[in-house]
């Protein structure tokens, strides 16, 4: 029996940078993956939004992922486009990018931090007792770690085997998507009709044609096959423009659902996993490596023993509200793309409002995740919420505040007297930086805020306390989140 520190079921995005996040901190982990390679059929998600850029940005990778893409302003609200460049962070766009090339990215960040990745395999069973849990392997092999975390996608089978409830929405309107060659052209773009939302669009492969239909009915099982893309289109447009040679055809629905609890003794979840919706807003894959950034570094000091396994549960208080909200606004867009008359009408009215300001920046913000708070009580308002990335001086040199999270260790910035914060046993753990900044300081949707005499940022970026002249408050945050002084 192999043994790990932590073992993650799936190499999608978030399984991914799970793995990422747990080796920044030197931890023994490895992946185990049904697929033989990284390869991808069809296109998947599509892009990145704004807080998921800043997060590849705090671990030093975001510019592989930039130099890929498309940057532009793709954040949208039920096929609304939202501009959300007036927003206050160095990243205010989207960048289009398969998903295909966001996991060949990660796969590769995570392969020079040397990962394991058990490809082929899948995890028949497992079981946890108080030490650690063994996993079975489909190839009859079996691996032994402290901790398992199913990053396996919506029909996870470490949550169905951890007996978690997976409560929500049944679905309402089902769609088939597919890459597809035709014998005639369609009406090329986004449609909205009284049978449903469809699409059609060139793909850059040659002959090749993304498209979704809407099925006029929902009893359908099963991965959809040729016949049935042929039916749905016929029964939408009165042809099925010669549909042949399919290279990718799935099926999606709106059903929307979350996992009662991110975490079963020694079993964790993420991304898909733990949350399943409309993919409207492009936010599934944004917000599993977001979990997963979360999760990392918390696990990292449970396994290491500098933190007590409650740690852990902030995880779930944390996430699980972020994917509620998450979940709330795509039924929302969902109930925004109907096309009946009422409808409409509303679409209308909804369209006016985003064509304000404030309206326009708040939905930006939510789709784009610049708004989450994680609640850590009563205080400042950067308590709970993404640090901005400053430029700040230090006697270092002109640093940016992201640049110091590379190595996702913790860091607390003074921005008072120098050497006037002492934070003793934390010392090796937690970084400190005495620092100037005369700039503004200022959050999405709150606008200017006090300058604070001092910041500790998390390892995922949210600052976790924020200190005045009288600095009260540092030694009982540094035991919350990085463990009590003897642990340190």
């Amino acid at each position: 029996m192999t043994e790990h520190a932590v073992v993650i079921v799936g190499a999608g995005p978030t399984g991914l940078m799970l793995a990422g996040e747990l080796a920044l901190a030197n931890i023994d982990v490895a992946i185990v993956e049904r697929r033989t390679s990284q390869d991808l059929i069809g296109r998947r998600a599509g892009g990145l939004h704004a807080r998921t850029i800043e997060v590849l940005d705090q671990r030093g990778i975001a510019e592989r992922f930039l130099d890929a893409g498309t940057v532009g302003q793709i954040v949208g609200f039920a096929w609304f486009r939202l501009d959300m460049s007036d927003l206050p962070t160095r990243h205010n766009y989207g960048l289009a990018l398969p998903q295909q090339q966001i996991e060949r990215i990660l796969a590769d960040w995570v392969d020079e931090l040397a990962v394991p990745i058990y490809r082929g395999r899948e995890v028949l069973s497992f079981t946890q007792d108080a030490s650690g849990v063994d996993v079975e392997l489909s190839d009859g092999s079996s691996l032994r770690a402290a901790y398992l975390v199913g990053c396996d996608g919506g029909r996870s089978r470490i949550r169905k085997a951890a007996g978690i409830e997976f409560p929500g929405w049944d679905a309402t309107i089902s769609h088939i998507i597919a890459e597809v060659e035709v014998v005639e052209e369609p009406a090329w773009g986004l449609h909205r009709d009284a049978h449903g939302i469809h699409a059609f669009n060139r793909l850059p492969e040659d002959g090749l044609v993304g498209m979704l239909v809407t099925e006029q009915q929902l009893d359908h099982a099963g991965e959809p096959t040729l016949s049935d893309l042929s039916a749905a289109l016929t029964a939408v447009f009165g042809t099925d423009y010669g549909v042949h040679s399919p290279t990718w055809i799935s099926r999606f629905t709106d059903m929307a659902r979350q996992a009662a609890a991110y975490r079963q003794g020694r079993v964790l979840l993420a991304g898909d996993a733990a949350h399943v919706h409309y993919p409207t807003g492009g936010q599934g894959l944004n917000t599993g490596v977001q979990d997963a950034v979360n999760l990392g570094w918390k696990l990292a000091q449970v396994v290491k023993q500098t933190a007590p396994a409650s740690l852990l549960d902030t995880y779930h208080s944390e996430r699980h509200p972020v994917a509620a909200t998450v979940l709330r606004n795509t039924l929302a867009q969902v109930a925004l793309l109907r096309t009946d008359d009422r409808t409409n009408a509303l679409r209308e009215i909804t369209a006016e409002l985003l064509g304000m300001d404030e309206p326009r920046q708040r939905i930006a913000a939510l789709i784009s995740a610049l708004d989450v708070h994680y609640d850590l009580g009563a205080g400042h308002p950067l308590l709970g919420r993404r640090m901005p990335d400053l430029d700040v001086d230090t006697a270092h040199g002109p640093l940016r505040v992201y640049t110091m999270l590379h190595s996702a260790r913790p860091l607390l910035l003074n921005f008072g007297a120098p050497g006037s914060l002492e934070i003793g046993p934390w010392a090796e753990r937690v970084q400190l930086l005495d620092a100037e900044y005369a700039g503004p300081w200022e959050l999405p949707l709150i606008g200017a805020v006090e300058p604070p005499v001092a910041v500790l940022v998390r390892p995922d970026g949210h600052v976790a306390w924020v200190g005045d002249q009288a600095q009260q408050g540092l030694p009982a945050a540094l035991t919350t989140w990085f463990g009590a002084p003897h642990a340190a």
